[in-house]
């Protein structure tokens, strides 16, 4: 059996990752087609060439082809991959702006900028996961497209498909957990629990010893979980709990909103100057050369994050050294195969991933889309259960979800009021008259997505 993989937001800066991924895992997956389709059909033709050029350094057998049509580019397919960037990325650096010229921290799929990607991006991802359940209603629909977990529930709400929400946070974080361990990843089993970008490690088991203890007595350690200093590891020790690092932008909300102002920038301003840097080279370039630049692309960006928001740091002056993107244990790619390798074996892959609750957190609504270990085989996602959530975080979880929630139902019914009802539920923002200004500003900013709000 052949398989055929569509990529929707096939124009975006990681699809030569997950080129790289699929081709390398080619003996396991079978994918013998990779249709990319994106509105900036010359983005995706230039991610298909560097693509293209990996394929064959790799003497992998992978056709890649490039579509304008998504019925087109979906048509057969096996998997569809959904990540979009509904606004590109100017729309994020409007985001961030405003949401630091409010007086929050800026970024992406957090706070003010979190909403306003959700309110834009959940229509299109809607209108698009229409299509597939016309041209392919059996493929599997793997969102990448953040905020996962919310864009993640609102297709399991409003579709048909089957659908399984991915992100590559919690296993860095167990990686990071291996390596300051100083034991082999494969022998190390996480207890997790949470939401897309609201997740804690609760416990961490070494060939049935629990060594949780044992990596909450070193400092040092906590620290070097994250590739910046992130969360001061007094926190961590007091909550008996090891967070992802996007709880950065609820426990030191302060300190992020603090570091941007010195900075004088926020993450998506300086990936915008990357960005349009890296395309401005690309079109010039022989396909070997922009492979050589892409991988430089990818070192930069790596080396510099989380660095701004926790250090003030900027991309332009990081240190550009480390591993070879492409060769890492983990990224963007390694998810999507190990969820795509899960669901044409017969043998179960233990992955975490956001999927309908189904019981596997006692506190949330069957429905409710969380993130957490599942079992996957060609059966799909099956969630383990976790148990209730520790009562130091059940709060946030709880108001989290309920924000997530109303801002879908705030998209899909295109209310300006319950958009503010969702900010003033969120915990990142929680203020009345703040929900209403920044409502006001993003539609100004982005009246062409978010006009509906006005």
């Amino acid at each position: 059996m052949r398989v055929k993989v569509a990529l929707i937001g096939g124009g975006g800066v990681r699809t030569p990752l997950l080129i790289h991924g699929i081709a390398e895992a080619q003996s396991v997956v079978r994918a013998d087609e990779l249709a990319l389709f994106d509105v900036d059909l010359e983005r995706a033709e230039t991610m298909a060439r560097i693509g293209r050029q990996i394929v064959c350094d790799l003497g992998a057998d992978l056709r890649i082809n490039t579509h304008s049509k998504l019925e087109e580019a979906a048509e057969g397919a096996d998997f569809v991959l959904n990540s979009i960037r509904v606004g590109g990325i100017s729309a994020r650096a409007r985001d961030e702006r405003i949401a630091i010229e409010h007086g929050l921290p800026g970024q992406e799929t957090t706070g003010p900028g979190g909403v306003a990607m959700a309110l834009r991006t959940v229509p299109v991802t809607l209108s698009h996961a229409r299509v597939i359940e016309r041209i392919a209603p059996d493929t599997w629909f793997i969102n990448f497209t953040n905020p996962a977990g919310l864009i993640t529930q609102a297709l399991t709400q409003h579709t048909s498909l089957r659908v399984i929400g991915i992100c590559d946070t919690p296993m860095e974080l167990f990686h990071k957990i291996a390596e300051q361990l100083g034991e082999p990843f494969e022998e190390l089993s996480f207890d997790y629990q949470g939401l897309n970008h609201l997740g804690w490690v609760r416990r961490v088991v070494l060939r049935g010893e629990d060594v949780t203890e044992r990596l909450l007595a070193d400092p040092d350690a906590l620290r070097r979980l994250y590739h910046a200093d992130l969360f001061d590891p007094a926190l961590i020790q007091t909550l008996r709990l090891i967070p992802t690092e996007y709880l950065f932008f609820y426990y030191g909300q302060r300190q992020a909103y603090e570091n941007q102002l010195r900075a004088g920038a926020s993450r998506g301003e300086e990936l915008q100057k990357m960005n349009t840097g890296l395309f401005g080279q690309l079109a010039s370039e022989s396909p070997a050369q922009a492979v050589a630049t892409y991988r430089r692309y990818l070192l930069q960006r790596n080396a510099s994050y989380m660095k701004l928001e926790a250090e003030a740091g900027s991309a332009f002056h990081a240190v550009v050294d480390g591993e070879d993107p492409f060769k890492t244990a983990t990224g963007y790619h390694r998810i999507a195969i190990e969820v795509m390798t899960g669901l044409v074996s017969e043998k179960p892959k233990t992955v975490v991933v956001n999927v309908r609750n189904q019981g596997a957190v006692d506190d949330l609504e069957a429905d409710d889309v969380v993130e957490a270990p599942c079992s996957i085989d060609r059966d799909g996602p099956r969630p383990l259960p976790t148990g209730r959530l520790p009562e130091q975080v059940r709060g946030l979880v709880l108001a989290v979800k309920a924000y997530e929630r109303t801002a879908i139902r705030a998209a899909v019914e295109k209310s300006p009021r319950l958009a503010e009802l969702a900010m003033l539920e969120y915990p990142a923002i929680g203020q009345w008259k703040l929900a209403g200004e920044l409502r006001e500003a993003l539609v100004r900013s982005d009246q062409k997505h978010l006009g509906y709000l006005a």
